[in-house]
């Protein structure tokens, strides 16, 4: 994708080609003797799987003559089908069909922000001028095919014929009108209308019904329109943006360990020079214990002896003093031993390392229970919430999601994620939506990640035929990880290189 300047977002051909499946050709059909011809086509684009929205104009033959129906053809695939006039709206240039058969169109989402003048735009339809160039006359406009997709650019937002208007360059021909005009990711803002009188070559401008016109027009109509009010941003710019977030994540985990690092060096030196200091003063406090009851066991044993000396063993109290004398010198006697011990056991220099062992120890920090919980590998019940900044939102809604996750890679006791390449992964292919969706987690990093592709019809019934090969194993199979792993390797093998839509949610433990 080429580089442009930041705020200004590129139309991915992807997320035109995902919006343009659920662009119809609207045709109003006639009937003569058994025989059914198109009358005139305009365009119209799927706000529900049932409803369509195109112009008011587009429609006004079958309203003015009964005997006149309204055909809708799918762009990808699929027998065309009636439609049935829901409401319509003259003054804004807006109608409401309901398709009467089952062609389970993908609605496209509405842009909630504001379009910008200068901003990229892309018309979508079916103009009779290429129609005409193709070669193709009116019945062959019966066939599926691809809507026409063109290029432009925002040149204002006006009132206009008494409506809201946006007027732009993307080129729109007789056949547009009705279809929708995206913005760069494939969000409508606008329905094509009218395009203004080229006189003698001046520059050629065109208008849509805007937003503000047919949000309110669905809405009294009760049809509640899938808006979106994220900017657009492209895959690209999420993924430069998340390899800077790495980046930067990398470098801000390395300054951290380094000034850990440091931090620890210094309070070794504090620890050595602590214990250095402490085991010094222990030994001189045991040493000069030893010293003191040493002396004193010496002074006791000198008045013993002395008494000793004099000892008359006639004497009346003979006894008594006998028995002094031998406990003077059995304390005498004590000391002698108390000091030897308080020398002995004096600290050794091994001692300084004990003790700055321990203090590097007590001031190891997130050993209390600090810092943050790893998810692991364990049993543990998640509320995740979506993380605008890393996601890219083009239709699908993104309510905070609730699971139960296992060591085993099994959510909510019945969905088994597979696992390959360090990935824990499913792959998910409805029958009744074309899109698929692989939904992944990172227990580690307690990140869950949604990235869906919206498919073409035959691209959707090739990923159904690849999902119709295997049956997902139950949660608690042996190695039911691993071979899921395997087998989902054919539907991923088939789908584009990036998805249309990525959506990012941080996750933590509920109560």
């Amino acid at each position: 994708m080429a580089l442009v300047a930041p705020g200004i977002a590129l139309a991915d051909p992807a997320d035109i080609d995902a919006a343009a499946r659920g662009v119809v050709r609207v045709v109003i059909i006639g009937a003569d003797d058994d025989e059914i011809y198109p009358v005139s086509h305009g365009t119209g684009f799927a706000v529900a799987p049932d409803l369509i929205v195109t112009n008011a104009h587009v429609v006004r033959d079958a309203m003015s003559d009964e005997d006149l129906r309204i055909g809708i053809v799918p762009s990808g695939g699929g027998n065309a089908v009636y439609g049935r006039l829901v409401s319509v709206n003259a003054r804004t240039d807006l109608a409401l069909v309901r398709v009467t058969g089952s062609l389970r169109l993908p609605a496209l989402a509405l842009a909630g922000l504001p379009v910008e003048s200068a901003a990229q735009v892309i018309s979508v339809g079916y103009p009779m001028n290429v129609d005409r160039a193709q070669g193709l006359d009116l019945a062959d406009i019966f066939q599926s095919m691809s809507p026409v997709k063109s290029l432009g650019y925002v040149s204002g937002e006006r009132p206009s014929r008494q409506f809201d208007t946006i007027l732009h360059t993307a080129p729109i021909a007789r056949g547009n009108s009705g279809g929708p005009l995206l913005d760069p990711c494939g969000r409508v803002v606008g329905v094509n209308s009218f395009g203004a009188d080229n006189e003698g070559g001046d520059a050629e401008f065109f208008f849509a019904v805007s937003n503000r016109e047919l949000v309110p027009f669905l809405r009294s109509n009760d049809v509640q329109p899938n808006i979106n009010d994220t900017a657009c941003r492209s895959l690209q710019d999420l993924d430069d943006a998340e390899k800077e977030r790495l980046e930067r994540e990398q470098m801000e985990a390395l300054q951290a360990l380094a000034q850990r690092a440091e931090e620890t060096r210094e309070k070794r030196e504090r620890a050595l020079l602590k214990a250095q200091l402490s085991v010094a003063q222990d030994r001189e406090d045991r040493m000069a214990l030893a010293f003191v009851l040493l002396l004193a066991a010496f002074g006791i044993a000198l008045w013993a002896w002395s008494r000793h000396e004099r000892f008359d063993p006639d004497a009346e109290d003979a006894e008594l003093k006998r028995r002094k004398i031998n406990i003077a010198f059995g304390i005498a006697g004590f000391f002698v031993v108390v000091a030897l011990i308080a020398f002995l056991t004096r600290p050794g220099l091994d001692e300084i390392d004990r003790r700055v062992a321990a203090e590097m120890q007590d001031a190891v920090p997130g050993t209390s229970g600090g810092g943050e919980v790893s998810g692991g590998s364990g049993d543990v019940a998640l509320i995740c919430r979506l993380d605008p900044d890393r996601s890219r939102i083009t239709s699908a809604e993104a309510p905070d999601i609730e699971f139960d996750w296992t060591a085993e890679g099994c959510v909510n006791e019945r969905t088994q994620y597979g696992y390959a390449s360090g990935d824990w992964s499913r792959v998910f292919v409805p029958n009744q939506e074309d899109a698929v969706s692989v939904n992944s987690y990172d227990p580690d990093r307690r990140i869950f990640r949604s990235e869906r592709y919206l498919l073409s019809r035959s691209a959707m019934n090739d990923a159904r035929e690849a999902r119709g090969k295997y049956s997902a194993p139950k949660c608690g199979e042996d190695g039911a990880a691993t071979r899921l792993g395997d087998l989902q390797g054919e539907v991923l093998s088939q789908l584009p290189g990036r998805p249309n839509e990525r959506l990012v949610y941080r996750c933590e433990a509920r109560d």
